[in-house]
């Protein structure tokens, strides 16, 4: 199955304690990690990845690397998502083994098309609202579109989403959510990670 609720790495720095929290939520039922490291080199995106993978080693989470699929594969991870900038969806399915995630991301319908046709396993689908996490985004896309582009593939809502908002993005046709600072940025990760899991069950 694919994975519902993806917790994407925002923190300021990545180290043991950024895996605690991260194997934490996992135990609250979070079921896909997205390596998002702006900060560090790829060296160390690598080596990160690679320690969380073996951390999460026997839990259902999938460990994906967010926009490059080269550093996905040597890492181990599970799957790649990739941005509008990033290697084409087609080309990485090329690279990719048999059950590799590839993720794309997209701002409408057309876009999610574009990307099934690459072959793209499911689309995150944003700015669904405002955030504060990302700069340089375009204007929110809101829930219409959101719906639209969930018709093609299996869409995974982001941008400013936290558990009061499942609902209504569920609502919409979102297959799941990606989060980074309602979990990460929480005073307590784990809660607030138990809340989500709690939202999309009851949604």
């Amino acid at each position: 199955m694919l994975p519902r609720i993806h917790c994407i790495t925002h923190f300021g720095s990545y180290d043991d304690e950024a895996i605690a929290v991260l194997e934490a939520v996992v135990r609250q039922g979070v079921d896909a990690v997205q390596v998002r490291a702006k900060s560090l080199s790829d060296r160390q995106i690598v080596a990160f990845t690679r320690i969380l993978v073996d951390r999460l080693a026997g839990t259902s989470a999938r460990i994906i690397v967010n926009d490059r699929v080269d550093l996905a594969l040597a890492a181990g991870a599970d799957g790649v998502h990739l941005g509008r900038d990033d290697v084409p969806v087609a080309a990485a399915r090329r690279l990719a083994p048999q059950g590799f995630l590839v993720g794309g991301t997209c701002r409408n319908a057309d876009q999610a098309r574009e990307a099934k046709a690459q072959g793209a396993d499911y689309v995150g689908v944003g700015p669904v609202y405002p955030t504060t996490t990302k700069s340089g985004l375009p204007n929110p896309i809101g829930l219409e579109t959101l719906r639209d582009a969930a018709r093609v593939l299996p869409a995974i809502a982001i941008s400013g989403i936290n558990a009061e908002r499942v609902p209504e993005v569920m609502a919409a046709g979102a297959y799941g959510v990606a989060v980074a600072s309602a979990i990460c940025r929480s005073p307590q990760p784990a809660i607030a990670a138990r809340g989500l899991v709690d939202a999309i069950a009851l949604a």
